[in-house]
């Protein structure tokens, strides 16, 4: 007879336009924008991109201005997708939106270095946030806390979840558990379940993210290539059109005890 699993699912929505886990992360970026003297984030994601949202509340609450690119990630086009939702969100928060066709990848965009120039050429001073707020340096700070946090409350709890399931795209979300799982040396496993279509891609980012994050946390602190999950088979081949969340919820079926950080996908 089996022992019913332990699930705790964390959203972490927070205050500013829902922006859940983005906002974790813009918390340590927007504060180095700031230390830098940076007036303007500039930032990418799709169409109906929750981070680009995140990026542009964090922003005119921090009496910042928001530059963001969306582009074209999903392959659906329907009646006023570029005029409701998360868009109309960021232009009604005052952010500069700037439509373009580049498909998804998870790389640096043109699109982006271009609105980084032309923020300076008008003499503002940009600040760089990638896609997810992902790769870079500060990236992975967000979920390394995210862990602190959760020990935290396991200990009041007095529970531990033995594995966490986390959605993978551009990587920081991912990378950050690892580390704090890794930290705390408890055998703690992180589960990414992909939603990218580009595994490759975001297991190396994730691997690198992670790595970089370690570092500069403590130079003695090594990530394994085994702490780097990325289970693979429930993307259906492109990004944003996926099962990943149905997927995500079947772990919870098991015998472990298993703490769900769910970032929606960004559309």
């Amino acid at each position: 007879m089996s022992t019913p699993s332990k699930s705790h699912c964390l959203t972490t929505r927070s205050g500013l336009a829902y922006g859940g886990n983005k906002v974790r992360k813009l918390e340590y970026l927007v504060a180095d924008a700031i230390s830098k003297g940076c007036d303007t984030l500039v930032s990418v994601g799709g169409v109906q991109s929750n981070h680009t949202r995140a990026v542009t509340a964090t922003a005119t609450a921090s009496g910042l201005k928001a530059v963001t690119v969306q582009e074209k990630w999903v392959p659906i086009d329907p009646p006023l997708y570029d005029k409701t939702g998360n868009i109309l969100l960021s232009r009604l928060m005052g952010g500069d939106v700037r439509l373009n066709n580049e498909p998804f990848h998870i790389g640096h965009k043109t699109a982006t270095k271009q609105a980084m120039d032309d923020v300076a050429q008008k003499g503002g001073k940009p600040y760089y946030v990638p896609a997810g707020a992902s790769d870079h340096e500060l990236g992975g700070l967000g979920f390394t806390n995210f862990v602190v946090e959760l020990a935290e409350q396991e200990k009041q709890l007095g529970v531990f979840f033995d594995t966490l399931i986390v959605c993978s795209v551009t990587g920081s979300s991912h990378a950050g558990l690892v580390v704090g799982a890794v930290a705390e040396g408890k055998g703690r496993k992180v589960i990414g379940i992909d939603a990218s279509a580009k595994c490759d891609a975001t297991r190396d980012q994730v691997t690198r993210i992670a790595r970089a994050t370690a570092s500069l946390l403590d130079a003695d602190l090594k990530i394994p290539d085994e702490a780097v999950i990325l289970d693979e088979r429930f993307h259906e081949g492109v990004y944003g059109k996926n099962s990943c969340f149905d997927r995500i919820c079947d772990y919870t079926s098991n015998e472990t005890q298993v703490s769900l950080a769910l970032p929606q996908p960004k559309r």
